[in-house]
């Protein structure tokens, strides 16, 4: 029991090397020139950091908008100043774009970034970034519609199964006798009742 204690300790102290030596500044410079510049050129081609294009345009404009609600009679100045502020601190991007260079060479060999480079800056890859959402809307919808058809089937079919299966195990119900009805009437050939109530 011990044993196996051990073992399982000094994997995960492996396992937890192994993230940190990954994640480490030594990793990133084992990294080549070459591999992070194919890494940007697929970063570029895949268009990876645009969705963060937004960000400092909305901080800026959040920022201007509280400042001038706390100070109105500064509208003009705040305009200007965060406007100003804004604008230098878009070099920072190249920031952006490094890191996501970084991660992109940690995952993908210098081949595979080349390779996918290739790709997406193609018309076929320019295309699948352009149409892309619009074919994974169409596919959801075709999926939502697939879904409840099988859904419904399943059931469906589920259904008539068990059904006729209870009505398989249901007890047979006694026969009766044809030419006695079960109410006591007559028979239907005018004779009298089984019991001989009319007597």
């Amino acid at each position: 029991m011990m044993l196996h204690k051990r073992v399982r300790r000094l994997s995960t102290i492996l396992a937890a090397s192994a993230v940190l030596a990954l994640s480490s500044p030594a990793f990133s410079q084992d990294i080549s020139e070459s591999h992070l510049k194919a890494a940007r050129a697929a970063v570029a081609a895949i268009h990876a950091t645009d969705p963060f294009d937004n960000i400092l345009p909305q901080a800026a404009a959040a920022l201007q908008n509280q400042l001038i609600q706390k100070n109105p009679d500064m509208q003009e100045l705040i305009g200007k100043t965060v406007t100003e502020k804004a604008m230098a601190l878009a070099a920072r991007r190249a920031d952006l774009e490094k890191e996501a260079a970084l991660a992109y060479a940690k995952v993908f060999s210098e081949k595979d970034l080349n390779d996918i480079a290739t790709f997406y800056s193609s018309d076929a890859g320019k295309k699948l970034l352009d149409s892309g959402p619009a074919v994974t809307r169409d596919l959801v919808k075709a999926a939502d519609i697939w879904q409840n058809g099988v859904a419904r089937d399943l059931a469906q079919q589920v259904g008539e199964t068990l059904a006729a299966a209870a009505k398989a195990a249901a007890p047979a119900k006694p026969a009766q006798d044809a030419t006695a009805p079960a109410d006591g009437s007559a028979p239907a050939d005018g004779s009298a009742p089984a019991d001989n109530s009319q007597n």
